[in-house]
């Protein structure tokens, strides 16, 4: 390893030759980010009519936003290595969705929630699920989640948000292809859960055997860091921050609340469009929203290169609450007996308001975390996007309310939705760079 060198800002780099297997780490970082969507999306989807189910989906999500944060803090620091985490991650997510599969308190045939569902979730069975899955398991999804995204960006730290943006897709398509199976085959999603247990399971351990970190400051040699760092078109779009700032200097600026508040809007709003496609029964628009969800992340990651991250992130928060609006006249259409959506097809305006949440869906995670860097910096921005991160544990709560709310009045549930969506959109070009002097335009 050569000496290192410094850009102009004064950021040390220390170039190194790229290891051959470094594509190999990426396909196996997005391939484990892939098999542990089914445990929140496929879930959700499954028991989207039944509020035992959603409240251990809402368990689940709070640990699995509180279980990263302190396993980047450990692996960043080499006191826990990638190999125990994503091994502990494997175990756990396996027994997750084992536990989907077989607990047999949580039914996700089961009709419309009544007063059985508390009864269902102290059962044996419910108890079963909130120790296996909504606990246990969503931690072991953390673990997964944050490693897999540290240790991608730490070996591509020239496009480390493009890169990160890509296996955060992987999280929100994996769960399609168990959703096609529940709209084929309604009647046997526990044998699909049992595969996905099984894939998930070996996937993680292989991705466990092969991922590593870097050396400290590694950069690839046949990328000269003080070229990059003066990249004036890079720097057109993606500014740098005024300083590299540590966590506790983040938690004291007003921008952090701010893009944590963001990403509990449109978290919540996220996660109950899947919930709520879901109990229509249009099982092929719930596919093309999930798949959008994931796939929409790359092409916003792309687009933000190319007109900057705060207008590329108020479009996506825009066709969100877009999405909602759809939705919305879709249901309240339905409701009205003006359209009879056929059980697997849906109507063209559920499938507009999928495609607009899907887009919108998805993208605002990578963008929000490649946005920390920008405001932040990026020596310490992997453990301050895990701050912005931890407030999915907030939005998840916020989206089974609004799931329960639909089940009741679903209109008024997706205007709420549209309202909580449009909030972000309207705050993000008044996001101002901590550090500057409040004179100086935004």
């Amino acid at each position: 390893m050569e000496n290192a060198i410094k850009d102009w800002r004064g950021r040390s780099y220390r170039p190194g030759p790229v290891p051959a297997d470094r594509t190999r780490m990426f396909r196996l970082a997005l391939a484990a980010m892939a098999v542990i969507s089914p445990l929140q999306y496929g879930y959700a989807a499954l028991h989207a009519r039944q509020s035992s189910g959603l409240t251990l989906l809402a368990i689940w999500i709070a640990c699995q936003a509180a279980g990263a944060l302190p396993a980047l803090h450990l692996v960043r620091r080499r006191r826990l290595g990638v190999r125990t985490c994503l091994s502990a991650g494997a175990a756990l997510s396996g027994l997750g969705l084992l536990t989907a599969a077989l607990a047999p308190g949580i039914d996700p045939s089961a009709p419309m929630p009544g007063a059985g569902d508390l009864a269902a979730l102290l059962s044996a069975g419910g108890l079963l699920a909130l120790a296996g899955y909504a606990v246990l398991c969503g931690l072991g999804a953390g673990l997964v989640y944050g490693v897999c995204g540290e240790v991608v960006s730490s070996w591509y730290p020239e496009r480390p948000a493009a890169r990160v943006g890509l296996i955060t897709g992987a999280f929100g398509y994996g769960a399609v292809p168990l959703l096609l199976w529940a709209g084929i085959a309604p009647g046997l999603t526990s044998a699909g859960f049992l595969a996905c247990a099984v894939l998930a399971t070996a996937v993680l351990a292989t991705a466990a055997r092969h991922l590593r970190l870097p050396p400290a400051q590694w950069w690839p040699d046949d990328v000269d860091p003080r070229t990059h760092a003066l990249d004036a078109a890079r720097l057109r779009t993606s500014p740098e921050a005024v300083k590299q700032f540590g966590l506790a200097q983040a938690l004291r600026t007003r921008t952090l609340p701010a893009l944590a508040l963001m990403l509990v809007c449109a978290g919540a709003v996220s996660l109950f469009d899947v919930i709520v496609v879901a109990s229509t029964g249009a099982w092929g628009a719930l596919a093309l929203l999930v798949a959008l969800n994931g796939a929409g992340r790359s092409v916003a990651m792309r687009a933000a290169e190319l007109f900057g991250r705060r207008r590329v992130l108020a479009g996506v928060f825009g066709s969100l609450a877009l999405g909602q609006v759809l939705l919305a006249v879709a249901v309240q259409n339905a409701a009205a007996g003006t359209v009879m959506p056929g059980p697997s097809v849906g109507t063209p305006l559920l499938w507009l308001g999928a495609v607009a949440a899907g887009l919108g869906g998805g993208a605002f995670y990578p963008l929000l975390a490649s946005l920390v860097r920008e405001l932040f910096g990026t020596e310490r921005a992997t453990e301050i996007h895990a701050v912005v991160y931890s407030a999915k544990a907030v939005a998840g709560v916020v989206a089974v309310s609004l799931a329960v709310t639909a089940l009741t009045a679903p209109g008024g549930a997706l205007l709420a939705a549209a309202a909580l969506a449009a909030l972000p959109a309207l705050a993000t070009p008044r996001l101002r760079i901590p550090g500057l002097p409040v004179t100086i335009p935004l």
